[in-house]
Formats: structure tokens, C-alpha cells, sequence
């Protein structure tokens, strides 16, 4: 969660981004600041790196193309995390289309590349987690990652997803109940 100091740094970059001289070099320190946090959260939502760096290269490019746009309305690091959320969903959206699979299914075949991956270990808890992250359905599973991983408070996720900060606890709870019954069960 970012702290005054990030907040005020961050208007300093978008400040700087629409000075034409020092808009590369703005740009450059925002993706230094941001690509890790956001490759991660992209990076959960459709499991493969390769994937998610063609997702995180989308992301850049849309930030580059509409900073100078940017309002300030919500705070950088929410902006940032509405545009890689809405990139992942987009992207999932069109494997579903070119796949024609059902939800469920397309589920599946999230959790079948999570335990493709090279360094897979059914045993090691944090594998275990990834499969229950991975069986919920896409909103719980977004709204899980955002809370549990990034530590994102509900009302900059409410920020994030568009959805009322109540919705946004309601589902939470939803998604730690079913990943606790995963658990247990496996």
C-alpha cells in the first residue's frame, strides 16, 4: 500500500511525465517502481510468465500512451493495478473465445499450467495455495490476490475493480472460506 511520501512522488512523475524533456526518463523510474508489483498481480491472475510479460508490456503501453491523461482522481499505484487487471481479464477473456471452453473449464486449464510449471511440488504449501487460488472463480480470485498478496485495502481495491467496498469484503470472505476448504480437503 503506498504511504504519503509514494503519493507525492508519484505526482512529481506524472508532473514530469508531461514535461516532454524529462518524459522518458519519468517513465523509465515509474516501471522501475511498479513493474515488479504489477508483474506479480498479473502474473497470478493468468500463471505464466511469458504471459505475463506480454500482459505487463500492454500495461506499459496504455500508461504510456494515457499518463499525460491522468487526473490524479485515485492515486498512480490504484491507476496502474485498474489498467494490469483490466489487461489480465481482457487477455483471459480471449483465451476463453479462442479456446471456446466453459468457465469452468478455462479454470482447469489454469490449474493444469500451474502444475506444468518447471518447479511444481504438489507437497510444498505454497503450490497448495496456487491451486486454491486458482479453483476460485476470476472475481474472487482477483479480489483474494489483490487483499492477500498486495495487502491492498478495500477501498483502493474498490478503486481498482469498481465495485463497492462491501461487495468487495463479501467476496474476500468467500474466497478465504473456500481456499481454507481446499486446503483442508487436499
Amino acid at each position: 500500500m503506498p504511504d504519503i511520501t509514494d503519493q507525492v512522488n508519484d505526482q512529481m512523475l506524472v508532473a514530469s511525465f508531461k514535461d516532454e524533456k524529462l518524459r522518458e526518463a519519468s517513465f523509465t523510474q515509474l516501471v522501475r517502481k511498479y513493474q515488479e508489483r504489477l508483474y506479480w498481480h498479473i502474473r497470478r491472475m493468468v500463471v505464466e510468465h511469458e504471459d505475463t510479460n506480454d500482459i505487463l508490456q500492454n500495461v506499459f503501453i496504455k500508461v504510456w500512451k494515457n499518463l499525460g491523461e491522468f487526473r490524479g482522481e485515485s492515486n498512480l499505484y490504484t491507476w496502474l493495478y485498474r489498467i494490469g487487471t483490466n489487461e489480465a481479464l481482457t487477455w483471459i477473456d480471449q483465451q476463453k473465445r479462442r479456446t471456446s471452453v466453459s468457465l469452468s473449464d478455462n479454470e482447469s486449464v489454469f490449474s493444469e499450467r500451474l502444475t506444468a510449471q518447471k518447479d511444481f511440488d504438489p507437497n510444498k504449501i505454497e503450490w497448495k495455495l496456487q491451486q486454491a487460488i486458482q479453483s476460485l472463480p476470476e472475481k474472487q480470485k482477483i479480489v483474494f490476490n489483490l487483499r492477500y498478496y498486495d495487502e491492498m485495502p478495500y477501498e483502493e481495491m474498490s478503486g481498482v475493480l469498481d465495485t463497492s467496498v462491501g461487495a468487495l469484503k463479501g467476496s474476500y470472505h468467500h474466497a478465504v472460506k473456500k481456499v481454507e476448504a481446499f486446503l483442508k480437503d487436499n
